[in-house]
C-alpha cells in the first residue's frame, strides 16, 4: 500500500526524489540519535576505520566532513519543499498574502520545537538558540519573503547575506571577540553573548541563521529549476554546473586563504562549499529516481522524508531521553553483564537495537497518523 502511494506520486507529478533525499537525511540522523556511530567509532579508532566513521561527525572546525553537509542539505530541502507546496497553492488559487499567515505559523512551531528541544536536551528551562529547527524558522520566512522575485534577484540576495555576515565577522571587533575565525573569539560568539549571555561550548552561533538562510534560498530556486518546463537534460546540467562552481568558491576561498571553510560559524565558503555538494547528491537522486524511475524502495524514504519533523523531534525527545537508556539495559548492559561482552561491541548491539526499536515506534505512528504536521 504504502509502496503503491510512492507510484501515485510520481504518477501525479511529485518530485518524489525531494523526499526520497530528505528521508535519507533523516535517517542519517536518527543513526546519531541512536548513538550508532559513537559506537561505530568505538570499535575501530585506528585508520582506516576510524578515518571513515569520522565523516560522520561534524569537522572540530577549520574544515569539512561528511555529516556537516547534512543541516545544510535539510535546510536546502526544506526551501525546495516550500516553493513546491506553494506553487500548487498558487494553482488552487491562494495567493502569496493568503499563503503567508501559515509560514508564519509554522515557522512559530519550528521555533517553539527549537527551543523545546534545548529543555530537554539540558533537563530544565534554558534559553539557547542553536537548534537547527530554531534557525529554520528564520531562513523559512527570509525564503518566503522573496520567493516570487526572479533566480537573479534572489541569487543577489542570498550572496548579499554572505557578505553580510563577511563584513560582520570583519568589522565588529569587539573585546575579546576580535577574531574573526577563532573559536568563542569571533562577533557570532559576541552576538550570543547580547541574546543568550553566553556562548556555546562547541562554538555554535545563533546568526548561523543568517548565512545558511542562502541555503533555503537556494534551495528555493531548485525547487522551481526542478517543476519548470526545462527538459530533464537541462535541470541536471544546471543542478551539476551550479554545484561544481559553488564548490569551485568555497574551497577556493578557503584554500586561498580569504575565508575558511568552518561549519560552526557557517563561513561564507562553507556556504559554497556545501550547496555544492548538496547540488551534485540532489542530481544524482533526482536521475535516479525522476528521471530513471528507479523506485522499487523509494517509499521507505519518502514515508520519512514526508514526515521529517515529527521523526527528527521524536528521536531527540522519546529516543534520546528514554528509549536509548531503557534498551541499553537489556540489551549490552546484559550482554556485558551475563556474556561478558565487550563494551564496544555491547555498545554497538544496543544501538543498532535501539535504531529497530525507535523506528518500530514510528512505523507504528505512522500507521495510526499520530503524526505531528509541520
Amino acid at each position: 500500500m504504502i509502496k503503491n502511494s510512492t507510484t501515485d506520486q510520481l504518477a501525479n507529478g511529485r518530485l518524489v526524489s525531494l523526499d526520497v533525499m530528505r528521508g535519507m537525511i533523516m535517517i542519517l540522523l536518527c543513526g546519531e540519535s541512536c548513538m550508532l556511530y559513537e559506537a561505530i567509532r568505538h570499535i575501530d579508532p585506528a585508520k582506516p576505520m576510524g578515518g571513515l566513521i569520522n565523516q560522520f561527525f561534524h569537522h572540530p572546525w577549520h574544515g569539512l566532513h561528511f555529516w556537516d553537509l547534512v543541516q545544510p542539505a535539510f535546510m536546502f530541502m526544506a526551501g525546495a519543499a516550500m516553493y513546491i507546496s506553494y506553487s500548487r497553492k498558487l494553482d488552487k488559487g491562494i495567493s502569496w498574502n493568503n499563503n503567508l499567515r501559515h509560514v508564519l505559523i509554522r515557522s512559530l512551531k519550528l521555533f517553539i520545537c527549537g527551543t523545546a528541544l534545548h529543555c530537554v536536551y539540558a533537563g530544565k528551562p534554558v534559553w539557547e538558540l542553536w537548534n537547527v529547527l530554531t534557525q529554520l524558522s528564520f531562513t523559512t520566512i527570509v525564503a518566503y519573503l522573496i520567493i516570487e522575485k526572479s533566480y537573479t534577484w534572489q541569487l543577489v540576495f542570498a550572496l548579499g547575506l554572505l557578505i553580510l555576515t563577511e563584513v560582520l565577522y570583519r568589522t565588529v571587533l569587539m573585546p575579546g571577540f576580535d577574531q574573526p575565525f577563532v573559536e568563542g573569539h569571533n562577533f557570532g560568539s559576541y552576538v550570543d553573548t547580547l541574546l543568550m549571555g553566553k556562548i556555546n561550548s562547541d562554538g555554535w552561533v545563533t546568526i548561523n541563521c543568517i548565512p545558511t538562510a542562502a541555503h533555503t534560498i537556494w534551495g528555493v530556486l531548485a525547487g522551481k529549476l526542478l517543476i519548470s518546463n526545462k527538459t530533464i537534460n537541462y535541470k541536471i546540467k544546471a543542478l551539476v554546473i551550479a554545484g561544481v562552481v559553488a564548490l569551485i568558491i568555497g574551497f577556493g576561498l578557503d584554500l586561498s586563504g580569504i575565508t575558511p571553510i568552518i561549519k560552526r560559524i557557517s563561513t561564507s565558503s562553507f556556504a559554497f562549499a556545501s550547496v555544492g555538494w548538496v547540488l551534485l547528491i540532489l542530481a544524482a537522486v533526482y536521475w535516479l529516481v525522476d528521471v530513471k524511475r528507479n523506485i522499487k524502495y523509494a517509499w521507505v524514504f519518502t514515508v520519512v522524508g514526508m514526515n521529517a519533523i515529527f521523526i527528527y523531534l521524536f528521536f531527540e525527545t522519546v529516543g534520546v531521553q528514554w528509549v536509548n537508556h531503557v534498551v541499553a539495559i537489556f540489551t549490552g548492559d546484559m550482554l556485558q553483564l551475563f556474556l561478558n561482552v565487550p563494551h564496544n561491541i555491547a555498545a554497538l548491539i544496543s544501538a543498532c537495537v535501539t535504531l529497530v526499536v525507535e523506528w518500530g515506534l514510528c512505523y507504528w505512528l505512522y500507521k495510526r497518523s499520530i503524526f505531528f504536521k509541520l
